[in-house]
């Protein structure tokens, strides 16, 4: 937040059981426990103006006093990412967080997790404020749409056949999902399954391993499913502006680089986009206020810093 005269936005996940189960032998059923407690030492650093004692259940800190402190005050705005845990939902609500749905699965296939978040928010009596809620989505933009899918083709296909690969027996263990939220999935299937339809694609309480036994590998289904949005800068506007509009989000966090995607393409794709296609998307939500976002320093008031000149081999 310093460094960049407060422009960080802090994401706070609660992790995956490969890294915090399996690499550091935690048990699955207390890592929420311990990313509830952990998020509280870290809030109160931030804000608390005198040294403290910090004395958790898993976290003991006889002293507390971070040094600098952080730019944006109270503290800087805070994401919480998530898969459709409905603990997550709740705490962001208590919170006042933005929960920001994490998937590389595409808008289509998030309107039940959306459409859920929004029904407990509205459970909470909590307002239908779009930025209250973020949304991951894979993007890559060129001047037609051919030369999108003759540019995004190769790194989709490498991203979706190559990149998502989780054993599954690393990927759920016993306790690591609360009850909650597998009752939710269970009543969410029994639902489809009394209307009579089939989901289409992945469950959406599926484990990640799940996920990627049913994805689409090839770039029709990649494109056809909406895993990737892809066009010229009029298709991913009007693409992006369903995906807002539908899920109700207003906080877009998009991918523009995935797979093997080269540096001169993600650059061409990021510069496309943001001169063509972000502009026209800024109306959207207008009538909204965006309390969720980066209140940084006036660049006059930041430090300025020389111009980086390399050393030369003799020096």
């Amino acid at each position: 937040d310093c460094i960049s005269g407060g422009r960080l936005i802090a994401g706070f996940p609660v992790g995956t059981p490969m890294d915090t189960t399996y690499a550091y032998g935690t048990n699955p059923s207390q890592l929420r426990d311990r990313y509830y407690e952990a998020h509280d030492l870290v809030l109160r650093a931030w804000t608390e103006k005198e040294t403290f004692a910090f004395n958790g259940r898993y976290n003991q800190q006889r002293y507390v006093n971070i040094w600098p402190r952080p730019i944006q005050q109270p503290h800087p705005p805070i994401w919480i990412p998530g898969a459709g845990s409905v603990e997550t939902w709740r705490w962001a609500a208590e919170m006042d967080y933005v929960f920001c749905y994490l998937s590389y699965y595409g808008y289509k296939m998030a309107q039940n997790v959306m459409k859920g978040f929004w029904e407990e928010m509205a459970r909470l009596g909590k307002d239908r404020n779009p930025y209250r809620a973020g949304f991951a989505q894979v993007v890559g933009v060129a001047e037609t749409r051919q030369q999108a899918l003759d540019l995004y083709t190769g790194p989709a296909e490498y991203f979706y056949g190559r990149c998502l690969h989780v054993d599954v027996r690393f990927a759920g263990p016993p306790g690591y999902v609360t009850e909650a939220t597998q009752r939710a999935g269970i009543e969410s299937q029994i639902k489809i399954a009394a209307q009579g339809k089939t989901a289409s694609g992945p469950a959406t309480n599926a484990s990640s391993a799940q996920k990627m036994q049913s994805l689409a590998r090839d770039m029709k289904g990649i494109v056809d499913n909406g895993y990737v949005i892809v066009g010229s800068p009029d298709d991913v506007v009007e693409q992006l502006r369903e995906l807002a509009t539908t899920l109700n989000v207003g906080q877009l966090m998009l991918l523009m680089q995935f797979g093997n995607m080269s540096k001169d393409v993600t650059k061409y794709n990021t510069r496309l986009f943001a001169e063509k296609v972000m502009p026209k998307l800024k109306p959207l939500f207008a009538e909204w206020e965006n309390r969720w976002w980066p209140q940084p320093m006036e660049r006059r008031q930041r430090a300025t810093l020389p111009a980086f000149t390399p050393a030369t081999a003799a020096e």
